[in-house]
């Protein structure tokens, strides 16, 4: 008798054949064509930035119809296994059928992104709160998860802003982070993170509570309407030592700063928005993507306004302390909870190694 039955391979392809009526897999595969066309243009490379978007496209594309075509393989063997009865071949079939159930979960999971903004690209800011010094470097570790995450993931990663703490860590972090979904996968990530844990900073061994916030916000392309009052508009250019010690003593960077007067349209009340882009040696590109950040910020403001969905932005604005956390780090337990969806982690490296994909899916799917 096989381990998988008859009634649970008919659920598998049911739900893969209501996945088939949203996946538009022949769209994919003709934008995949196009994108191809334009790589192969001679002068493809002279434009380097627009090259390797393209190219980060093809290959999101190309994963995305191979993980589709090898699920629509798996589900066909289950059947074919099944249907001929050899149960010797039960292995197998609980290899085709669990590799089925998994890659399925992926693309329901892809299905689920219906905003307009979940499909764009995100800046994620990281800083350190309550705790000192065992604040900074336990932005520090966030700040190498969400990365890990991203590489994991093929997200492209530039670090627009970095101010490093002292003696250790990191007070904040900006991340700009391009792929696909990249906001509607990462803002649920947007809150207080908390850690317990012993502190290599405290000598009596003593163990220690900190905090860190997260602030997520989608990236706006060109073809969104993002109006910026020039009146309310301070920009400051200056020069910025990019670390301190070591070989960076004497490097600086050019940086701009903009300072925007917010004024929520609601009520009335007004909010400096502070951007910072040191990332490189040209005032004029550093300038225009700090632009590019505040326009994502204010993008991002209206989403909220227009929803009344402001919970993420108001959890990245609350105190960074106790009573305010989304997700507790407890490195003694082995324990990572979501307090919002009840998800947990014993495998605590694995998390803080960019294994953030099960707390991201229960948060998704209690939204669902």
């Amino acid at each position: 008798m096989f381990t998988i039955s008859q009634e649970q391979l008919g659920d598998l392809k049911n739900r893969f054949t209501r996945l088939k009526e949203n996946v538009r897999l022949d769209d994919k595969k003709y934008e995949l064509s196009e994108l191809k066309i334009r790589q192969a243009d001679p002068e493809f490379w002279k434009d380097t930035d627009y090259a390797e978007e393209i190219s980060r496209k093809i290959k999101s594309l190309e994963k995305f119809i191979d993980s589709y075509r090898d699920l629509e393989d798996n589900i066909g063997m289950c059947d074919l296994i099944i249907s001929e009865g050899d149960e010797t071949l039960d292995p197998e079939l609980t290899q085709h059928y669990e590799s089925s159930v998994k890659s399925l979960e992926e693309f329901e999971l892809y299905n689920m992104f219906k905003d307009d903004s979940d499909g764009l690209g995100c800046a994620i800011k990281i800083t350190a709160g309550a705790g000192g010094t065992e604040a900074q470097d336990w932005a520090q570790m966030l700040f190498r998860m969400y990365a890990m995450y991203c590489e994991a993931h093929d997200f492209k990663v530039d670090v627009t802003d970095l101010t490093e703490g002292s003696p250790a860590g990191i007070k904040t972090v900006t991340m700009m982070i391009e792929g696909q979904n990249a906001y509607g996968l990462l803002k649920c990530e947007a809150g207080v993170h908390r850690l317990v844990r012993v502190s290599p900073y405290n000598a009596q061994g003593k163990r220690m509570t900190s905090f860190s916030s997260v602030f997520v916000t989608p990236i706006v392309d060109d073809n969104i309407e993002v109006t910026i009052d020039k009146s309310k508009l301070e920009e400051e250019l200056f020069k910025r030592s990019k670390g301190a010690g070591g070989q960076n003593v004497n490097k600086v960077a050019t940086a701009c700063r903009l300072k925007y007067q917010y004024t929520d349209p609601e009520t009335g009340e007004v909010d400096q928005i502070i951007v910072e882009n040191h990332e490189t040696r040209k005032q004029r590109d550093n300038r225009d993507r700090a632009m590019l950040i505040l326009r994502s910020i204010l993008y991002k403001k209206e989403l909220d306004r227009r929803e009344k969905e402001k919970a993420i932005q108001e959890s990245a604005k609350s105190e960074i302390g106790w009573g305010a956390q989304i997700r507790s780090y407890v490195f003694d337990d082995s324990r990572v909870k979501d307090h919002r969806t009840g998800y947990q982690e014993s495998n605590i490296q694995k998390v803080m190694d960019g294994g953030i994909d099960g707390f991201i899916k229960a948060y998704l799917l209690s939204k669902f």
